[in-house]
C-alpha cells in the first residue's frame, strides 16, 4: 500500500513540474534562424512551443493560407512574418489581434501598425550586389535606375517581381511613382536585357560566379555569400535620392489565440532589443530597426541607412494594381 501511494505521490509531483504551458507559433522565418530563437524562450519560460515552419516552394503563401482557413477556430497563437504585406492583409481579414507590446515602445512609428495588430523588427534591405572582382568602387551603380542604363545592357541581374521581396519592391514603387513610371521603369528594365531571374539567392549566385557585375537583392543573401567567401558586396541603393527600401520581419496575435497569455509573452521577446540583436548578428544579417543595437563591423544599422520613407498600408492598398501591371511583363 506505501509503495502504492509512493508511486502515486512521484507521479503527481512529476505532473506539477513538467511545463504544461505551450504555445503555436507560424513563422515565414527560415527555420535555420527562428528555431534557435524559439528554443532559447522554450529554455527561459518552460513554455513547449510548437512550431509551424514555412515551405519553402509557396514562400510565405501557404501560412497565410492556412491562417485565413482557420480563421474561426484558430490553431495558431503568433504569426512570425518575414515580410509585411501579407501581414497587413491578415489584420484587414480579421485574422490579427491587437497587443500593445512594451517592447515595441522603442521602435519607430513607420514599422508598427498604429492599433497595435502589428509591429516589424530585424529587417531586410532592397540592395544592389556586386561582384568586386569585375567592378572597381568607382564603377559600382548607385541606383536601382541603373538597371535601365544602356551602359548595363545584359549585364545585371533580377528576381522576377511577381512574389516575396521584389513583389513588396515593385508595390512600394507603384505607389511612389505611380502606374505609368512603375511600368516604363520594367519596359525599360527588360528592353536592356537585364536578366530575369527565379529568386533573389539566384541574383547573388550569378553575380558571385562573375557571370554579371551586379544585380538587385536582399542583405541576407549577400550576407551569406560574404561568409561563404565570395567576392561580392552590398552596396545601399539611391541613398542620394528616395533612398533603400526597408522591409521588416513583423510579428502579430492571433484572434482567438488558444494561449494568448503565452502569446503575449513571446511577442515581447521576440521584439526585446536583445533578440533584435541575436538575428542582426546571425548569419541572416538583420537590419535593426533601433539604433544603439550591436551588429559585427561592416553590416548595416539603422543609423547609417537613408530609408525610404513607406505608408505599408499605402503600399497595401497598391499591392493587386501592382500586380497587374508588373503581370503584363513578367507573367509568360
Amino acid at each position: 500500500c506505501k509503495t502504492v501511494v509512493l508511486s502515486l505521490l512521484m507521479c503527481f509531483g512529476l505532473a506539477l513540474s513538467a511545463p504544461c504551458a505551450e504555445l503555436v507559433v507560424y513563422t515565414a522565418m527560415d527555420q535555420v534562424f527562428s528555431e534557435p530563437i524559439l528554443k532559447e524562450f522554450e529554455q527561459k519560460t518552460g513554455i513547449t512551443v510548437k512550431a509551424v515552419y514555412d515551405v519553402e516552394a509557396v514562400k510565405t503563401t501557404g501560412l497565410v493560407n492556412r491562417l485565413l482557413a482557420e480563421k474561426e477556430h484558430p490553431r495558431c497563437d503568433v504569426f512570425w512574418n518575414n515580410e509585411i504585406m501579407r501581414t497587413i492583409m491578415l489584420k484587414r481579414r480579421g485574422i490579427l489581434a491587437p497587443y500593445n507590446s512594451p517592447s515595441a515602445i522603442d521602435i519607430p512609428a513607420q514599422f508598427k501598425d498604429k492599433n497595435n495588430f502589428w509591429a516589424g523588427f530585424a529587417a531586410r534591405a532592397r540592395v544592389l550586389v556586386v561582384n568586386t572582382q569585375l567592378l572597381q568602387p568607382a564603377e559600382y551603380p548607385a541606383s536601382v535606375q541603373a538597371l535601365t542604363e544602356p551602359r548595363w545592357q545584359g549585364r545585371a541581374a533580377l528576381a522576377k517581381p511577381l512574389f516575396g521581396t521584389t513583389a513588396t519592391q515593385a508595390a512600394c514603387w507603384y505607389t511612389a511613382w505611380g502606374k505609368d513610371k512603375v511600368a516604363a521603369f520594367y519596359r525599360d528594365t527588360l528592353a536592356n536585357n537585364v536578366r530575369i531571374v527565379d529568386g533573389n539567392s539566384v541574383v547573388r549566385d550569378m553575380v558571385a560566379a562573375g557571370e554579371l557585375p551586379w544585380g538587385l537583392t536582399d542583405t541576407d543573401d549577400v550576407h551569406v555569400g560574404v561568409l561563404q567567401g565570395r567576392p561580392i558586396k552590398a552596396i545601399l541603393p539611391d541613398q542620394q535620392g528616395e533612398g533603400t527600401l526597408l522591409i521588416p520581419n513583423t510579428v502579430a496575435l492571433i484572434a482567438g489565440a488558444p494561449h494568448p497569455a503565452e502569446a503575449k509573452r513571446f511577442i515581447d521577446y521576440l521584439l526585446s532589443r536583445e533578440i533584435e540583436g541575436k538575428l542582426c548578428n546571425s548569419e541572416s544579417a538583420q537590419i535593426p530597426l533601433r539604433s544603439g543595437i550591436a551588429v559585427p563591423k561592416g553590416q548595416f544599422t539603422i543609423e547609417n541607412i537613408v530609408a525610404t520613407p513607406i505608408d505599408f498600408e499605402k503600399v497595401t492598398d497598391a499591392m493587386e494594381a501592382s500586380v497587374d501591371t508588373v503581370q503584363q511583363y513578367f507573367a509568360r
